[in-house]
Order: C-alpha cells, then sequence, then structure tokens
C-alpha cells in the first residue's frame, strides 16, 4: 500500500486505527406525536392484533412508532423516523437489553420483514416516495403496506420480488395478502376504544378477524351470556315439566278421591 493512500484513508505509520463504531448516544424520541388520535388507535390495533396472527410463535418482535437505525451516517444525521408498525421474524424475543427502539447492528443485521406506514396528507410523499425506497432497497423488506386510516379505500402494499416491489393484487374482498405473516391485511368497520372507523385489520386465510384480547373478552363474554339463556330456558322448561307432573297427579288424586266417595 503506497503512502500517498494510507495517509489518505487516516493511516499514520505506528498509531493504531480502528474503523468508526456505530453511534452509541441514540435518541428513541423525537416528541413528534402520531397525526392523529385515531393513527394512535391504529398503530395499537395492528400491533395486538399481529401477536393473535402470530400465535405458536416466540421468535418474533412487533413495534409500532419506534426509530430503526439502520447506518452509522443516518443515526448520526437523525434523518429517519420509525415506522408506524413493522414485524421481523426469527429473532430473539427476549434479548438481554431492552428494546427501546430497532437497531439494526445489535440485532445481527436483521430488518424488519413487515412494514404498515398509517399515512396522512403530511407524510403520503415520504410514506411513497423516500421510505418506500428504503424498505425496498435498503431493508429488503418483504411485505410492505401503507393506509389512511380516514380513507377506507387507499390500502396498497407490495411485495419483494428478486430486486424490487410489485404491486400485491386485491383478493375477492379487497384485502391484500401479507405472505410474510401468512394471513390477510383488509378494513373492517367496528368501534374501537369507543372510536367507530374502518380499521386496518388481519385476518386468517379462512377470511375470520383475528380478535384483539378485548374482542376476545367480550366474545367470552358473550358466549357466557348465551351458555346462561340457554340454561334459564332450559330450567325454566324442566320447571314447566315439574309442574305439569306435578297438576296431573293432582288430578289423579282428586278423580281418585272422587270415585271412592261415588262408590
Amino acid at each position: 500500500m503506497s503512502e500517498n493512500v494510507t495517509q489518505s484513508q487516516g493511516y499514520e505509520p505506528g498509531v493504531d486505527w480502528t474503523p468508526p463504531m456505530p453511534p452509541t448516544d441514540l435518541i428513541f424520541d423525537d416528541g413528534e406525536p402520531l397525526e392523529t388520535h385515531r393513527h394512535r388507535i391504529a398503530m395499537n390495533v395492528l400491533i395486538a392484533s399481529a401477536h393473535g396472527a402470530l400465535t405458536g410463535r416466540e421468535d418474533y418482535f412487533t413495534g409500532g412508532n419506534m426509530f430503526v437505525y439502520f447506518s452509522s451516517e443516518q443515526a448520526r444525521n437523525r434523518d429517519f423516523r420509525g415506522p408506524d408498525f413493522f414485524a421481523v421474524l426469527d429473532v430473539d424475543p427476549h434479548p438481554n437489553r431492552e428494546r427501546q427502539g430497532w437497531v439494526v447492528w445489535e440485532e445481527g443485521g436483521r430488518y424488519p420483514d413487515v412494514i404498515v406506514e398509517l399515512t396522512s396528507g403530511s407524510t403520503a410523499r415520504e410514506d411513497y416516495g423516500r421510505k418506500k425506497e428504503i424498505y425496498e432497497r435498503v431493508f429488503r423488506t418483504r411485505d410492505y403496506f401503507v393506509y389512511h386510516p380516514f380513507d377506507p379505500q387507499s390500502l396498497r402494499g407490495w411485495h419483494l420480488e428478486g430486486r424490487g416491489y410489485e404491486d400485491i393484487p386485491r383478493g375477492d374482498r379487497g384485502w391484500l395478502w401479507c405472505e410474510t405473516l401468512g394471513v390477510w391485511l383488509g378494513v373492517e368497520e367496528g368501534t374501537v376504544q369507543r372510536e367507530t372507523a374502518p380499521w386496518l385489520r388481519f385476518f386468517r386465510p379462512d377470511g375470520s378477524l383475528i380478535l384483539l384480547p378485548e374482542e376476545e373478552v367480550q366474545q367470552e363474554r358473550q358466549r357466557a351470556e348465551v351458555e346462561r339463556q340457554r340454561a334459564e330456558v332450559e330450567r325454566q322448561r324442566a320447571e314447566a315439566e315439574r309442574q305439569r307432573a306435578e297438576a296431573a297427579l293432582a288430578e289423579l288424586e282428586r278423580l281418585k278421591a272422587q270415585l271412592g266417595e261415588e262408590r
């Protein structure tokens, strides 16, 4: 190696040299809230239902509105805010540190496998442009979706094929297939946390809705109420049968008594 080359790379003879290390003073909160209350609920809905979609697995992590750090330059410039929802498969679910964000070089080079951006008028250009390009070329995220919580027709998705993204075609119900998670992603009108809206939800391959924990509790309550009502109907039927039997027996006794008097 020539002297000019070594000097241009910052090398000095007799001086130990190590390459620049990733920053350690990472910021995990930029103080910027989600666009609206509905955006926040929509994010939490996706995170909660993703756990239902991945039931039986432990080797995954899901997050929302968290920084994703993937390069030293990006970290130093603080030029990237994390996805509204993301899922990473085949990772340690319980590392020996708290995950305040997703730091790629601390996760064995693993990037998100699925990303959903809850877009808005102020973020659409970024979600469909720069972010999409980063997810496609840098992250190599297999499934990427964009949805506007106030527009039920806005859902779009892309699946990584070869070197780039291809549009995910809509199914019969207008849903998009998330191949990585093995579930459908679609819009379902409903009430969550007292707000009725067209929520972005996960559905099983058979089309059944993956319930949120509170929906499972409500469903169990309804099932218990149906069982209670069925038991009450059966109790009333049994009581009516008992009363009929007693009435029949009383009538029989009366007839016997009457017959004895006539004799």
